[in-house]
């Protein structure tokens, strides 16, 4: 992949990422959305590193969806990672969770989560929400340079 990722999208579960891409792609948001589906894949692709240590570091994604509950390295560690390193700490992380737990929501702020979103049950207001965060994320904000 030579092209930059505007959406990195974290996720174990193969429906939630699939309902996530389709509410991205109805709003023409995921053209440039890569899915991984563990943390320790996330780490890989962020700092370039194992099967992509072809990308630049520097070619960040312009948004995070992160998933908190996932094999290998769950999403508050990937979290962590992401902003307590100079290179990426700027990069919006919008976690996308079904926890509604206070302490995750507490601890995700803390490290210092852009957003903090409890995936909606109903099948219509997830597709809503998946689709005014990318709408939000992608046109509206305005990241530093």
């Amino acid at each position: 992949m030579n092209y930059q990722v505007e959406i990195l999208l974290v996720e174990d579960s193969m429906s939630d990422a699939e309902l996530t891409i389709r509410a991205l792609k109805k709003n023409n948001l995921a053209n440039k959305l890569v899915h991984l589906e563990d943390g320790q894949e996330a780490l890989d692709f962020i700092f370039a590193e194992g099967n992509y240590s072809h990308r630049k570091i520097t070619d960040t994604p312009k948004v995070i969806l992160l998933d908190l509950k996932m094999p290998k390295i769950n999403g508050i560690e990937v979290l962590q990672r992401i902003k307590s390193d100079e290179r990426t700490k700027k990069t919006p992380v919008i976690v996308l969770t079904s926890s509604k737990e206070d302490p995750d929501i507490q601890e995700c702020y803390r490290l210092g989560a852009n957003s903090y979103v409890v995936k909606p049950v109903q099948f219509e207001k997830f597709l809503t929400a998946v689709s005014e965060l990318g709408l939000f994320w992608m046109l509206i904000n305005q990241p530093p340079q």
